[in-house]
């Protein structure tokens, strides 16, 4: 589109020019009439002319095309573009002079997939903040498309650096974009528009600000990267997320703008709100393509009726690093998606209890694979009263087994009354059914919350461990070379299958445990249940199901520990005999099962006397 802006523009100027000429020659040919001058001299100032018009084409060729400007703008709009590139410790920002913004932000201390410096502002991605001014009565201009004077650096003594752009104006008007990098490890940019005689360069004090972002690949994966990357925002001081809607109008007061990927973002911060404002965005669907996503933002804002104004805004480039976050913007911790949503009960298990235990192991540990291995015995060992009620309820079952079994044979094919006789058998003996899943539910929030954990902890980007060379992406053992239709693989991750494999090993060991199931579906679950983890875990980051592993590997450790040397199944025997001597009450939720089944074994009588 830029190419396309300046060709009209050309296109417009030389008209303008010609008319000039047609003018010019119109007016000197009159007055050659009215001095009678010889026709040699009018051939020879034509010749002149034509001359003039071939040089100031000429020139036209080599600078760029843009509209005429009587009104103080002239140099704004043909200037030539300079870049200044400023530094700390972390990050390096290339400034032009076109728009007087970055035009490219490196990370210093992160690469990307393909071993380069992370660009968070890549300068082949069309990435800009903007917004207009009047240039004349009736005529405005994107500050994007005009050119600042070059830039003046200053070193000030606090370590920080700034960066002046002044834009070229009329007398009395004035526009000047500083920036202030600050020192050492510092990912905030300052960001001040300084207005002078707004009245003249703003229609009624309206500053209406865009932000165009285009987000470029950075992580190996690019789907995946695409699926965890969102557009987040305070409005009215709230923190919320779009991750599946295309749109957001916001109608309250805005703090701050992010466009995140999984360990990235770049915010836009006004310091004193933007009164209203719109963002639209889309994933890229193309999976060849290096662009994640695209962003379009709008806010409105007024500008102080005074002499000279500043519009304070801050721009953070630099990862998703909970402690950093924190310290920036209110709520802006909250970027990291550490449980959202309907998951967002997951959150405070997140921030209290896995990432300081995560971090407290990573102080005496330099291996992040042995950090993760210890936090998950940690998390074991939490839970290990829950595991021990479900191994427990487990033998009970096991114990009961011998008489299921007989009632089975008793009873036959009914499976109504099968259902019956099992729940009075529970019932005499104090079993409850379901004592063994409890405790398993309720370690579910622990999975989601280290799911969330995971996969938005840059700490382990890059990190390698075994054979997987970065803990944050998934490991790769055998490489396809191609992508498998519907399932979309190129590869096979083998801590992915380590855990399926342990996951089925305890799927075989609970069933043993239970009685025989007359249902096929759960005779086949173990079974069915690896297909489907492995279709989950293979693209996940190894980082998540080498944590599944040693899991699932301490899980059966402790039921063969437990059920060998711990539980003593004799006195479990006898306990259950000695309860059925025992007058019970039926609890509520046996009494309704009861009754189900009860009304199931009529309904299927009468359609057999049917």
């Amino acid at each position: 589109m830029g190419m396309d802006r300046n060709t009209v523009i050309g296109f417009v100027l030389l008209a303008i020019l010609l008319f000039l000429y047609l003018f010019v020659s119109t007016k000197n040919s009159q007055d050659l009439q009215r001095q009678k001058q010889i026709f040699d001299d009018s051939v020879a100032t034509v010749k002149m002319h034509q001359n003039a018009i071939a040089k100031l084409q000429d020139s036209i060729k080599d600078k760029p095309q843009v509209l005429a400007d009587t009104t103080g703008f002239n140099k704004a709009f043909a200037n030539t573009e300079h870049f200044d590139t400023v530094e700390n410790d972390v990050m390096k920002i290339v400034f032009t002079s076109k728009g007087g913004q970055p035009k490219s932000v490196q990370m210093k201390k992160f690469n990307a997939y393909d071993s380069t410096p992370v660009k968070i502002v890549d300068p082949k991605a069309e990435n800009h903040i903007s917004y207009a001014i009047n240039t004349a009565p009736n005529q405005s201009a994107q500050i994007t498309d005009l050119y600042f004077n070059a830039a003046q650096i200053t070193k000030n003594a606090d370590g920080s650096q700034s960066v002046d752009y002044r834009l070229p104006t009329p007398s009395g008007e004035s526009i000047v974009h500083h920036y202030t990098i600050h020192p050492k490890d510092n990912y905030l940019v300052d960001f001040d528009v300084v207005i002078g005689n707004q009245e003249k360069l703003f229609t009624q004090n309206n500053f209406n600000l865009t932000w165009h972002a285009q987000l470029n690949k950075i992580q190996k994966t690019t789907q995946y990267e695409k699926r965890l990357t969102d557009v987040c925002f305070s409005e009215d001081n709230n923190f919320d997320y779009i991750s599946r809607n295309l749109e957001k109008t916001f109608e309250k007061p805005v703090q701050w703008l992010a466009i995140s990927q999984q360990f990235f973002n770049t915010t836009l911060i006004a310091k004193n709100n933007f009164a209203s404002g719109s963002v639209k965005w889309s994933r890229e669907a193309a999976d060849s393509s290096n662009v994640i996503a695209l962003m379009d933002a709008s806010f409105q804002a007024k500008i102080p009726a005074s002499a000279s104004a500043t519009l304070p805004f801050q721009i953070y480039y630099g990862p998703n690093d909970y402690a950093i976050l924190k310290k920036q913007a209110p709520g802006m911790d909250k970027i990291i998606d550490l449980g959202r949503g309907i998951y967002s009960f997951v959150r405070p298990v997140n921030v209290w209890v896995i990432m300081p235990v995560f971090d407290f192991f990573k102080r005496f540990i330099a291996s992040y694979g042995i950090a993760i291995m210890l936090l998950t015995i940690f998390i074991r060992l939490l839970t290990s009263p829950l595991v021990y009620t479900s191994y427990l309820s487990g033998a009970k079952m096991k114990a009961l087994r011998p008489e299921i079994d007989a009632m089975k044979k008793r009873v036959g094919n009914d499976q109504q009354q099968v259902g019956v006789e099992q729940m009075k058998l529970f019932r005499e003996a104090g079993v409850n059914p379901v004592g063994g899943c409890i405790p398993a539910l309720l370690q579910i929030p622990i999975f989601f919350a280290l799911y969330s954990f995971f996969n938005s902890n840059i700490a382990l980007r890059g990190q390698s461990f075994l054979w997987s060379k970065d803990l944050s992406a998934y490991d790769t053992v055998v490489n396809f070379g191609f992508t498998i239709p519907v399932i979309g693989w190129d590869h096979i991750s083998l801590f992915s299958l380590l855990a399926v494999a342990t996951s089925f090993l305890i799927s075989l060991y609970g069933m043993s445990m239970t009685p025989d199931q007359s249902n096929p579906a759960m005779k086949y679950m173990p079974y069915i249940m690896p297909v489907m983890l492995l279709l989950f875990f293979n693209n996940l980051p190894s980082a998540l199901t080498w944590y599944y592993t040693v899991s699932n590997v301490i899980t059966l450790l402790l039921q063969w520990v437990i059920q060998t040397y711990i539980i003593d199944h004799d006195k479990i025997l006898a306990n259950l005999q000695a309860n059925r001597s025992k007058p019970k009450a039926k609890a509520k939720w046996q009494e309704r099962i009861e009754q189900m089944q009860e009304t199931q074994k009529k309904v299927q009588q009468m359609k057999n006397k049917k």
